[in-house]
């Protein structure tokens, strides 16, 4: 890290307004009239009624070849509140994003989070007209700066300008360029969970539904990330863009039309909705079946030789089709997330509590052994999602689950990854998002978690819902990470600092950095303080266990809690350390 960089990060600090975190960098600075143009690291948050007094007016950014490096612009235009903001760069892509401050009671302030694209030069007034904050003297941009593969490694600079009402300041980005390329492939997956397509419709007037979830797989992909969306509700009814049509009953059941389903995930799996984006085009990873106890067979004949007959009837022509298609570079999952509670079937598919539940799962693992050839090059997977009786799972469904997706009491057993993972499984854990009202380093941790723990991927289970009223009264945004904007998604701040991330630990990974290491500079701790010792709890009957006693099982260590915002800055360095040693 160059002593420049050093210095800008040194001189970090965080002031809480309410409970929200808001972060920026002082720096001594000239005085500029009028106009003030700061510049600040990925990780802060600003105030748009107080600009920083005397803002940095310089960062140094190291990055490898093929990722993006980031930064934010502060602008405080002065009395008259009109401006203009433009950047320059030459041999490097720049995008601009203006931040959008969402007033969040829970916090009693504004704070940034939704990244609006615009064009540089961007030429707007303050207060701004779309975001109404009264007294509003500074706005925020977010500075994408894209590192091609092809880039020559070396010194690069962004010079950032602010003109209004007379007066000018300048801002500059200097970037380092590795002679390092970033691993094509992630190390982890981070999945960005959904549930079918109502929300669209309220989020968006007559939309275009295919394009719009192809639009949301581009945002996500881009961003190192994968989207996941279920087609289907906990008692078994498709959705008719996520299943294609099927006719006739028992021995003549079959698939009638591939169209719809085609149009929807055609692009997806040969990855052809990809071509634009920087990644380039790639088939998904994974990507949900419309099977549940309902589709292809009706629940209402299970145990009945017709219901084998029409399910595997249908699998077959599924298995057959995306051969002949040839998607064989996706993993499609057979995936139950019912529970009795629901009313719809009448055992638990997801999060299974009863063990005499297993059996179903077993039956559906001989159907699809049945309808699959063994030597067929498609990738089915059986996907489970488990909580209550995982370690019981992990036994007795060895053979029928391969990729298990594992609640937070996966830190109870230790050993478990390692086990999953030598007889072939997947292995995932879940968990939600931190809200906005946390600091932007907390977007860090369960990517980190996943990493640490040698497991392959971490669900966000719900990332489209910013609450009905977002932009005005915002609800925290612990269910969303991207946010509806005129005709598409559009990324938050939180998903950016988490790309940024998953950037680096794909380098540590390629690069088979200490986690020890890693661990010890983002929070002073060591690889076991990130798992919980085994509880007593785990050695009784699930059965007898309530949500009360898995959290009390489950403390929260003080190092945990709260997470300051250099922490991802610090392991950022190692990264640069490592990468710098084996660029040379």
């Amino acid at each position: 890290m160059s002593k420049r960089m050093t210095h800008v990060l040194s001189n970090s600090r965080c002031v809480s307004r309410g409970k929200a975190a808001l972060c920026f960098l002082l720096l001594a600075a000239l005085p500029v009239a009028g106009a003030a143009l700061g510049i600040l690291p990925e990780w802060s948050r600003a105030d748009p009624l107080h600009p920083a007094p005397a803002p940095a007016r310089e960062i140094a950014l190291t990055g490898a070849r093929g990722s993006y490096v980031s930064c934010q612009l502060e602008a405080a235009p002065g009395a008259n509140g009109q401006y203009t903001i433009s950047v320059e760069t030459k041999g490097l892509d720049v995008d601009l994003f203006r931040e959008w401050f969402h007033w969040t009671p829970a916090a009693k302030a504004h704070i940034p989070d939704a990244l609006i694209p615009v064009s540089s030069p961007y030429r707007s007034t303050l207060p701004d007209a779309e975001n109404k904050i009264e007294g509003q003297r500074a706005q925020t941009f977010w500075v994408d700066i894209w590192i091609p593969r092809d880039a020559r490694p070396g010194k690069y600079a962004v010079t950032a300008k602010l003109e209004s009402a007379g007066s000018a300041a300048t801002a500059r980005i200097n970037i380092d360029v590795l002679n390092v390329a970033a691993p094509e492939r992630d190390a982890i997956a981070i999945d960005h969970n959904t549930y079918g397509t109502s929300w669209m419709f309220t989020q968006y007037r007559d939309p275009d539904v295919y394009k719009l979830i192809h639009a949301y797989h581009r945002l996500i992909y881009e961003h190192h990330g994968v989207f996941h969306q279920l087609g289907y509700g906990h008692a078994g009814k498709v959705g008719p863009e996520f299943a294609p049509v099927l006719a006739g009953t028992g021995k003549s059941k079959h698939v009638a039309d591939w169209k719809p389903y085609d149009e929807h995930y055609g692009p997806l799996l040969d990855g052809s909705a990809f071509a634009s984006t920087r990644r380039g085009a790639r088939p998904v990873p994974f990507v949900y079946l419309p099977i549940n106890p309902e589709w292809p067979a009706s629940y209402l004949w299970w145990g009945e030789p017709g219901y084998e007959r029409e399910f595997v009837n249908v699998v077959s022509e599924m298995e057959r089709h995306f051969r002949e298609k040839g998607w064989t570079q996706t993993r499609f999952e057979l995936f139950f997330n019912h529970k009795k509670r629901y009313k719809g079937f009448s055992w638990d598919g997801d999060e299974a509590r009863f063990p005499a539940d297993y059996a179903f799962m077993k039956e559906y693992a001989r159907f699809m052994k049945a309808a699959v050839p063994t030597d067929s090059p498609v990738k089915f997977v059986f996907r489970a999602d488990v909580s209550w009786t995982m370690e019981r799972q992990f036994r007795d469904l060895a053979g029928v689950i391969n990729f298990w997706v594992c609640g937070g009491m996966l830190g109870w057993y230790r050993g478990a990854p390692e086990m999953l993972k030598s007889r072939g499984d997947i292995v995932w854990i879940y968990g939600g998002t931190p809200p906005v009202t946390k600091p932007l380093s907390h977007m860090t941790t369960d990517p980190l978690r996943t990493w640490l723990w040698g497991v392959d991927g971490y669900v966000r289970w719900l990332t489209t819902d910013p609450g009905k009223d977002p932009w005005f009264n915002f609800e925290g945004g612990a269910e969303a990470l991207v946010y509806p904007w005129r005709d598409g998604p559009i990324a938050s701040m939180r998903l950016k600092v988490q790309r940024n991330a998953i950037q680096d630990i794909n380098l540590l990974d390629a690069m088979k950095a200490s986690r020890a290491e890693v661990a010890r500079r983002f929070n002073d701790t060591s690889v076991d303080e990130w798992w919980t010792p085994r509880p007593k709890l785990a050695d009784t009957d699930p059965l007898d266990w309530n949500n009360a006693d898995i959290d009390e099982a489950t403390p929260r260590p003080p190092k945990f809690a709260n997470i300051d915002a250099d922490a991802w800055r610090r392991v950022r360095a190692y990264v640069i350390e490592l990468a710098s040693k084996v660029a040379r």
